[in-house]
């Protein structure tokens, strides 16, 4: 059921005023097609493609897998090192538009620091959000419709086929941005992860039936920390909301206290996606910075990368080759 939330994400990811143009002047119809990979960066002109990041597959394994979870087998894009194991394990949780080219870069950009990365579709039970030519079809047909439930366990079956096919137990980390960045949080009070880096993921919002809780509901029992990754420019994740948040992890258990919320004052929504109008460079470079300092400092600890960055975003490993970032 759509409702004020699904709206208020649907504000975020358009930042467009009256003319139904966004603030970059790339037009909603453009932007849907991009967002959902018809043409990708291409279908939104040279603007987009000048800042869509291509990272290559070059000594790795990539490909999709099939990973059971309960009586349904779910395809996940995989990305790791070739002939590595006991590798620590990252997995990735999409926007609502599922797990298209830039989600995959993602997973291969973790997997040329030493990560098995892993990227599940998890809408694949409700349909493909490709299919749909407006985002607000997407939320309607298909998020709206995925149980928090469904997706916790489809991310648990992910973790445990890492265990199995190469990867590390003890040292998983989970990241996800905007729809994917709530389930970070609620990932990390549900399963004994290590660390979890949740990118301008909604805080605060309705409940119902398949949406029973929201991240500042559970943020004082974390089993794992959280770094939290936000726009201060965000429409759709207010301040206020993130300051209630702070001081709800500050009145929570271990993991809680441990928890970090970082605000870009000059970024908004949707910062990380170098596919989107809402791409800033500098928060996304200094995000991703922090992202694999706080993996490495939870134990969710990388071999030395074998390769350079491949896109001018992606640091090297905190710690094994470089120093950490300042905090602020």
């Amino acid at each position: 059921m759509w409702n004020a939330d699904l709206q208020t994400d649907w504000n975020s990811l358009l930042h467009a005023g009256s003319n139904g143009r966004s603030d970059d002047g790339v037009s909603r119809r453009d932007f849907v097609r991009t967002a959902l990979g018809v043409g990708f960066a291409a279908a939104a002109g040279p603007v987009m493609a000048q800042t869509a990041i291509h990272t290559d597959s070059d000594g790795l394994l990539v490909g999709d897998v099939m990973i059971e979870s309960g009586v349904q087998k779910i395809p996940v894009y995989r990305a790791q090192p070739k002939g590595k194991t006991e590798l620590p394990v990252v997995l990735v949780v999409s926007e609502i538009f599922g797990v298209h080219e830039y989600i995959a870069d993602v997973a291969r950009r973790f997997a040329h620091q030493g990560y098995l990365a892993l990227a599940p579709d998890l809408f694949v039970r409700q349909g493909d959000p490709m299919a749909y030519g407006t985002i607000a079809d997407v939320m309607s047909n298909i998020i709206a419709k995925v149980p928090d439930a469904q997706v916790l366990q489809d991310l648990d079956a992910c973790r445990a086929w890492a265990a199995a096919n190469g990867g590390k137990a003890g040292h998983v980390g989970i990241t996800g941005f905007c729809w994917g960045g709530r389930i970070v949080w609620l990932y990390c009070a549900h399963a004994p992860v290590q660390a979890g880096v949740a990118w301008y993921g909604r805080l605060v919002g309705s409940t119902g039936p398949l949406t029973p809780r929201n991240p500042i509901d559970i943020a004082k029992s974390l089993k794992a920390p959280v770094l939290g990754l936000y726009g201060g420019k965000d429409p759709g994740i207010s301040q206020e909301s993130i300051a209630e948040m702070r001081k709800t992890l500050a009145e929570g258990d271990r993991a809680a206290k441990a928890s970090e919320i970082v605000v870009y004052p000059d970024a908004g929504h949707g910062f990380h996606a170098d596919y989107r109008p809402s791409y800033n460079a500098e928060a996304a470079k200094d995000g991703w910075k922090r992202a694999l300092a706080w993996l490495e400092k939870n134990e969710v600890v990388a071999l030395e990368a074998q390769f350079p960055p491949q896109d001018g975003a992606c640091a090297s490993l905190p710690g094994l080759l470089g120093p950490a970032p300042s905090e602020g």
